[in-house]
């Protein structure tokens, strides 16, 4: 497959942006150790990035790769970067046409390099999507076509400190909507504890928190400042208001979010599936609810983790194995094994069935999953960042109280909208 001229101008405009970045951050633009796609559809080494530096060559995950490449009868060449290092790599890699076989992303970048030229779509690939639940798929379509599959996906849900609600007189079953939560958070602080922390903080984290809040209302987030969206806003800025969420939200991280909550003082936590493992080392009985929407129901929360993706090859006699990796990564087995690995929720029904059945505790997990959506679906692609800076820098403000909800929403529409003309 070639890539057209009105797509290599879009390439060199991204990666000049991308070397930008990176001469800004410090970050290196140079490929890794072997980055060169070497060999034919006959054999040879095939390279595979991911965002996995936590993996060493003697884990699960990479022994996975390595037998993926026996499998298809070709060496595996691994390289790992950090997540926000990887997009940069990708982007420079691919203008040097210097592209890895098959890319792990993190989902919301992967309309940044379809745009840019960078990637197949999965009919060229020949890569099956039937199985896949058509939400988690949306997160990399543009234009209605498929730029890659998850490999899995995690999402946000409510965490709560079993003791505190019990002594608050509070059911957790009884939580279905705005109101009866609001009604909780205020029976526990008649009890002298605190109600819910999230992260709220100016980056990417405190959009990825709000987010539920936002959809669940029913806002669009091509309309910032509609009356829905400033009824979510309304909602936290009244929560810290009034005492049912610290002020310390406003520079929350996730993590320092789920620190207050393992402190046993709040009856809430806003956080995601990647804390099932310090929730069991808190030291006090938790359980997990969907976060609601405003009128009642599971909220759509955004969707975190990767999908795997194949890059433009010159050789395109190489795509007959790259879809051979792609289908041994991401078979119900292996997805299976991969995403116990990484806390994440499968992407189709049937590894999510057998999640289930080893494990009771990801009911809850699955629902919200189900309920899910990808921060660039309704096909935003690469408007997204240019809505969520001006979403975050809305909400900042209207929590510190430097602005009212609709004032603050206001002017980050009039931002989002200059943006993404």
């Amino acid at each position: 497959m070639t890539v057209s001229i009105a797509r290599r101008t879009g390439l060199r405009a991204v990666v000049a942006v991308a070397a930008s970045a990176c001469l800004l951050a410090g970050c290196s633009t140079t490929g890794g150790t072997d980055t060169g796609s070497t060999g034919s559809a006959g054999g040879g080494t095939y390279t595979i990035w991911d965002p996995y530096p936590q993996f060493d060559d003697g884990a699960d995950w990479v022994k996975l790769l390595q037998k993926c490449g026996t499998d298809a009868g070709v060496t595996v060449k691994r390289t790992a970067y950090d997540t926000s290092d990887l997009t940069n790599k990708a982007l420079l890699a691919a203008q040097q046409s210097n592209s890895p076989d098959v890319l792990i992303v993190d989902n919301p970048v992967v309309s940044t390099l379809a745009d840019a030229g960078v990637l197949t779509t999965t009919e060229e690939m020949k890569v099956d999507t039937a199985a896949i639940s058509p939400n988690l798929l949306a997160a990399g379509q543009i234009g209605g076509k498929a730029y890659g599959i998850p490999i899995g996906a995690n999402t946000l849900a409510l965490y709560y400190n079993k003791a505190v609600l019990t002594a608050a007189g509070v059911d957790p079953a009884t939580v279905k909507d705005w109101a009866s939560l609001t009604a909780a958070l205020n029976k526990v602080k008649a009890t002298g504890k605190k109600g819910i922390t999230f992260s709220a903080i100016g980056t990417e984290e405190g959009s990825f928190q709000f987010l539920p809040w936002f959809w669940g209302s029913g806002a669009n987030l091509t309309k910032l400042d509609s009356p829905e969206g400033v009824s979510a806003l309304t909602l936290w800025t009244d929560w810290l208001k009034n005492g049912l969420a610290p002020n310390s939200v406003i520079g929350n991280t996730q993590t320092t979010s789920w620190q207050e909550f393992a402190t046993g003082q709040f009856a809430f936590a806003e956080n995601g599936t990647w804390q099932l493992g310090n929730a069991k080392k808190a030291g006090f009985d938790y359980g997990i609810i969907p976060i609601p929407s405003k009128a009642g129901g599971t909220a759509p929360a955004p969707t975190g983790g990767e999908f795997v993706t194949a890059p433009v090859q010159k050789d395109t006699g190489r795509y007959a194995t790259t879809q051979k990796l792609i289908a041994c990564l991401s078979s119900a087995d292996n997805a299976y094994t991969t995403d116990t690995t990484l806390s994440y929720i499968a992407a189709t029904d049937a590894v999510q069935t057998k999640q289930v059945a080893a494990n009771a505790e990801l009911k809850v997990w699955v629902e919200a999953v189900k309920a899910a959506k990808g921060r660039t679906s309704d096909n935003l692609g690469t408007k997204y960042p240019k809505i969520s800076q001006p979403l975050w820098t809305g909400f900042q403000a209207a929590l510190s109280g430097g602005k009212s909800p609709q004032d603050a929403f206001t002017a980050a529409q009039s931002t989002a909208a200059a943006a993404t003309k």
